[in-house]
């Protein structure tokens, strides 16, 4: 069955000046906005922290791993992508990727936005798409030197 092409995204939820201390409880209430399955892309510039938001988000740092590993990790009800490394497209469909989403309910994806066609075609209509983008907070003044905060924006994805 043929997908429908990407038409909007729709906001859903801002979390603002969020820190490092701050990751469990966007988390938590991230699980509770979304409807499971979902797909979670994750967006952002290098280092902003995605991946570490994602160890938050599983909740087992030990089982995440960044892009110089493989692409699609499983932990639990949870699967993780690292598409950096991708280069074209049609790699996507040799990952197999439905395989790796029996029985989860969320399937984070870092670097995903560019192939976002692609997944849809390769992951169960079950599942919802969204995005989640992160941008480092650049209004410093009330911040601790060390550590800029981070803004997130969850985006529902919306198909025509």
């Amino acid at each position: 069955m043929d997908r429908v092409s990407w038409a909007d995204k729709k906001e859903k939820k801002v979390w603002k000046k969020v820190s490092e201390s701050d990751l469990a409880s966007v988390a938590s209430e991230l699980k509770d906005i979304l409807e499971k399955p979902s797909v979670i892309i994750l967006s952002g510039e290098v280092g902003v922290g995605k991946t570490t938001f994602t160890k938050e988000f599983i909740g087992n740092s030990g089982d995440v791993h960044s892009p110089s590993y493989s692409l699609i990790n499983e932990v639990g009800n949870f699967a993780h992508a690292d598409f950096y490394r991708i280069e074209d497209s049609e790699e996507i469909i040799h990952l197999e990727v439905s395989l790796y989403l029996e029985g989860k309910d969320f399937f984070l994806v870092e670097w995903g936005l560019p192939y976002i066609t692609e997944l849809r075609k390769e992951v169960d209509d079950h599942f919802d798409f969204f995005e989640l983008h992160l941008d480092i907070n650049q209004d410093v003044t009330d911040q601790p030197e060390s550590t800029p905060t981070r803004n997130f924006i969850l985006y529902h994805m919306v198909e025509l």
